[in-house]
Order: C-alpha cells, then structure tokens, then sequence
C-alpha cells in the first residue's frame, strides 16, 4: 500500500525525536554493511574483523561515545573512507540527521557519490528503503544530496563555499583534508568554515581523514597533535609483547641477492622474523594506546600500511618494493611516504646555487644520450619570443636538457609560431640503434598577452599532443588533470598544470648528486644564467587568516623562464602517461638495442647540437 504524504512526515518526525541507539558504528557495520563489487576488492557482508583497528575509529563516532571530534591520520587505503561511510549508513539508519560529507573538490565529490555512496545503498537492504529511488519524481536523491525520513546526507567540495555554508549540520564527515584548497572562493578556510555548520548542535560529531602531505602545512597532521595520539599496538606472534609496528624493522633476504619482495619483520623484542601472513592475528589482538593527553574531546589515531590486512595490496614485500623503486628519487619517496608511512613531508629547506650547478655539466656529444627513451618540450610565451626547453626522459624519470631555445620575435605574427613548427617537427639521432626520436608531447604556456595565438597553435596542432596548458599554484592542485577544460575564449582543450608540485619536484630532483632515478643531466652549453633561471624561486610561508600558506617566489627582476619550460616539459610527460605511456618499459625496450659505436664513449654519446640562436640579453635585463 501506497505510504501517503502524511504517514511519510508523521514517520519522519518520530524518527527524529527517537533517543540515539545503544548500537554502535561497527556494530551496525557488522549487521548491516554490505561491500559491493564496485567499490571493493572483497564484496559481501562486512566484517569489522578483518580490520579490526578500525572498530575503535567508528565507535568514536556513535552517540554513545563522549569524543566529539575523531582524527585519522593514515596511509592511503587503510579503511578510512569505509569507516566514514560505515558512519553515514548508521547516521541513515539509526541516527537520523543531516550530515554533510566534504571532499577535497566538487568534481570530487560526485565521483564518491557515484563510485562510493550510491553502491552503499543500493547494495545495504536496510538503507535501500529510507534513500528513495532516485528514477522518481522529486525523489530527493541527487548526485550531491540523499534524502531520508528525519536527515539528509549533503555532500560538497571544499573549493565550494557556497555548500559549505549551506545549512546546519550535525554529523561532518571531511575526507582527504590534505588535499583542500587554502581558501574556499576567498571566504576561508574550507575546514573552518564547515565546522562552523555544526556549531548549533551540542552533540555534534566530526571525522577527520587524510593521508599527510608536506609537515607544517599539513591540516591532517595538525590535528592530530592537538589529539590524544593514539597508535595501535598489537603482540609478537611469539614472545607476545606489543610493538607498534614501524619501518625500520622491515627487512628482507640480502643474499644471494635482494628480494624486497620477501620482507618480514623483525620483533623489536626478540627479534623473531614476523611473515605478512601472521598479521592478522597480531591484527585481531591489537589495541589503541593513547601518547598524549588531549583534551578529552579529540580522538586521535595515526594508521600506517604496515597495518593492511593480508591479502591486500599493501603487503610488506609490497611495500619494500615499492621503497626499493623511489628511495633514491626524492618527490616520488615524498608520495611513498605519505601513502605508505601516513607521514608527513619533511622539505630541505636549503636554498639550491644555480652557480654549483654549472660542475654538474657533462659533455655527450654527438647523439642523444642512450638512456633516453621520450623527448617531450615546454614552450613560454613571451612579448616579444617563445622560449622553450626539449628535455629527454628515462628510466625512473631521469632526465637530460637536450635542447634550450630562444626564438626572437612578435608573437602576433605568424612568422614566430611558423619557426616553433618547424623547430618542433625535427628529429634527433640517438646513440642506439633505433629510429630518430621526435618530441611525443609539447606543453604550450597560454598565459600572458597572446592567449588567443597561442589557442590557435595548439588548436591545430591536437593529434601532434601540442597541448595548451595554463599553471596554477596551490597545495592540492593536480599536476595534470584528469581532463581538459573547453571553458575558454578559444574553445581549445585547455589543460590546468598543477605547477607547485612540479616545481617541488625540479627542485628536490636538483639535489641528486648521483646518476639514476631522477637525476638530472645538463650539457657544456647551458651558462650560468641558464642555472640562475631554474633556481630563481623558493618557498616561502604567508599566512591567510591564521592559516600558513605555502608559495612559489622569485627574487625581484629575476628570470624564471628556464625553471617554467622545464615544469612544462615535465607537464607534457606527465600528460603522456596520462595517456598511458610507460616510460620504464619504453626506456627497457630502447636499452636492448645496439648502441651505434663500440668506441670506449660509447656509454656517453656526444649529441650534434644544431646551431641555436644566440642569447642575446637585453641590457634592461642586467
């Protein structure tokens, strides 16, 4: 029978008058949670026991629980998010009110609603009821909005101030802190302004989650040391003393060779070998212990991937191996430590000399160097000539500064964009015995005062991967972005380049001092000035009501054109794996080729440079 409007509120404001259940959050998981196969490796009936340091984090979050606010500081696929969504399940069904659920933005947020939220209720018998269907008329079940007797689940992106503020919110659930704007559209802080939605009610509850990014800057990190510090501790399988369990005790088989892939770990007790497959009872017997006092309103609890149960991705070979390929290659370690170790980031804060750089140069000569496997080059427009930079990449992101150009012209006139064409259809001799290399990617800068030519290159230059791109600063900012944007007055596909990251990147790739994963190779003919320019910025902190705030700058009347082309060439690679290019593979299949020579240099082909324009620097400039 057919539920009319009147039985529908009148069941609606009983259920919102009802007192809170004495039923907990992983309690109602482990009834009714169900995992579908969209959004999980192991789809059927949850169970809070396979990740059992979970259960604490939740019950945090059921009303009979005094924490108000709960923080999981934690490497990325842990559980965290599922403990979120095991609380919007139990707010639907036993505790109804409105929750508001942040992401880091809005574009963001529809994509967990549709890959997360949407199979949580489609899937859990108890939920599937009370969210209507959303094929109905003025169902209340939208992308962004889930509507059921006595709440609403809301759910926004923190780059949106508007749904932040957009009504009262008991239950607040922000996910990936770490990755939120600085400002949300010039009104503040996004995790500020959201917090101030539940301001109205004395029993509010706030979750916490985020994989930390750079120390000091990080809000996730912050938090937590206002917390309780909380860190599980679980018991050796033999002598059954409890250990946190932490990377320096990972180890793995040295001899007769490294087998990272075999690692164990090593009691800090008795120093027995622990395998992968014994954690889950270690797991099953852990317990939380709180370092610091808090104030007894703010949970705390810091969860790195040593933690994963067995059989997920995140084994200790896994993770060893994974060291084993970025240790050496200091923004790839960045990403490792933060998604593995749930730490955060600690940056040199040594400002780098273009001058040291110059003894960095090496002679090649004649052919591209063979390590290289793609070339890819990062164009600037300036008011009066391009600049650009083709730079050649490796294995492991190695790279070498092929070629560095200055074309002089007005960029308004076709002859300039005629020379970039022609300059950017050559070929390069390699030392191996492969095919003459053209540039696979062209990242073209679209800023400044000839937007619109510098449109019309790229336009016609699509299949070509000449991509126009525009940088923009800022923490959370992609590198390259999942797609273009068309939003622009040449209806071109426009690419927003995270710049900060890249520039981090150049920077901390700089400090290599040994050939391999990352380091950087410059030929005889870069000059000083060349190096001045790709060390012209640093970091510096402002803050922003209250908050620090991290940014690139430059010394008054510096050059910084070499440092840009350099993050566009880096752009342009990152948009070809995008694509899907596999530079390690690539740069295998190239190393089996014959080199050219059997001369004694032949490990360091000298490249054929063809004669560049010359520098010629205006004296305004000096």
């Amino acid at each position: 029978m057919t539920q009319s409007a009147t039985e529908f509120y009148l069941e609606s404001f009983n259920r919102g008058i009802r007192p809170d259940p004495l039923l907990t959050v992983s309690e109602w998981a482990d009834q009714y949670r169900i995992l579908s196969s969209v959004d999980s490796g192991e789809p059927g009936p949850w169970r809070t026991d396979r990740t059992p340091y979970l259960k604490e984090i939740m019950d945090c979050l059921s009303p009979s629980s005094p924490i108000e606010r709960t923080v999981l500081m934690k490497a990325a696929q842990t559980g965290g998010s599922n403990a979120g969504l095991n609380w919007m399940g139990y707010v639907v069904h036993q505790a109804p009110g409105p929750m508001l659920m942040v992401q880091p933005t809005v574009e963001v947020a529809k994509r967990f609603s549709k890959q997360r939220v949407t199979p949580l209720v489609d899937v859990c018998p108890a939920l599937k009821g009370l969210v209507k269907d959303p094929r109905s008329r003025d169902s209340g079940n939208t992308v962004l909005s889930k509507e059921f007797p006595g709440g609403v689940v809301m759910m926004t992106g923190a780059n949106s101030a508007v749904g932040l503020r957009s009504m009262p919110v008991r239950f607040l659930f922000l996910d990936e802190v770490d990755g939120y704007p600085a400002d949300a559209d010039d009104e503040g802080d996004p995790v500020a302004l959201a917090i101030q939605r539940t301001v109205t009610f004395a029993n509010r509850k706030i979750l916490m989650v985020s994989t930390p990014t750079i120390k000091n800057f990080s809000r996730i990190e912050a938090a937590y040391l206002e917390s309780d510090q909380r860190r599980y501790w679980v018991p050796c399988p033999k002598c059954h003393k409890e250990q946190t369990l932490d990377w320096a005790q990972i180890s793995w088989p040295k001899e007769p060779k490294e087998q990272r892939d075999l690692a164990f770990y090593i009691c800090v007790h008795c120093g027995y070998e622990i395998q992968d497959h014994q954690k889950s009872v270690m797991l099953e017997n852990g317990r939380w212990i709180a370092e610091a006092e808090g104030d007894g309103k703010t949970a705390g609890f810091h969860l790195n991937a040593l933690y994963s149960p067995h059989g997920w991705k995140n084994s200790w070979g896994a993770i060893a191996v994974e060291h084993g390929q970025v240790y050496k290659d200091p923004p790839r370690l960045k990403v490792w430590t933060n998604t593995k170790l749930g730490q955060s980031w600690e940056e040199d804060a040594e400002r780098i000399s273009g001058d040291a750089l110059l003894d960095r140069r090496e002679d090649w000569g004649e052919l591209l160097p063979a390590g290289i496997a793609a070339l890819t080059c990062g164009v600037d427009v300036q008011d009066d000539r391009l600049e650009l930079e083709v730079v050649g990449w490796g294995t492991d992101e190695e790279s070498w500064s092929v070629d560095y150009r200055v074309l002089w012209g007005d960029p308004s006139s076709p002859a300039l964009w005629k020379d970039l064409d022609d300059f950017l259809i050559r070929r390069w001799p390699h030392a191996r015995e492969v095919p003459d290399l053209a540039i696979r990617a062209v990242a073209v800068d679209t800023g400044g005062h000839h937007t619109l030519k510098a449109y019309a290159f790229c336009r016609a230059r699509q299949g070509r991967r000449v991509w126009a791109i525009k940088g923009r600063g800022g923490m959370g900012v992609p590198i390259w972005p999942r797609r273009p944007s068309k939003n622009n007055k040449g209806r071109v596909p426009l690419f927003i380049v995270g710049v900060d990251g890249l520039k981090e990147s150049t920077y901390a790739r700089l400090r290599i001092v040994e050939p391999g994963p990352g380091y950087m190779h410059f030929p005889m003919d870069r000059d000083a000035e060349y190096f001045q320019q790709l060390t012209a910025e640093s970091i510096v902190t402002r803050y922003h009501k209250g908050r620090p705030i991290r940014e690139w700058k430059k010394e008054h009347n510096a050059r910084n054109e070499a440092l840009d082309n350099r993050v566009y060439a880096s752009a342009a690679l990152q948009g070809l794996v995008a694509m899907g290019l596999r530079l390690n593979r690539e740069a295998k299949r190239i190393s089996e080729a014959p080199m050219k020579t059997d001369t004694p240099e032949a490990d360091t082909p000298k490249l054929i440079r063809p004669k560049a324009r010359r520098r010629v620097i205006p004296s305004s400039w000096i």
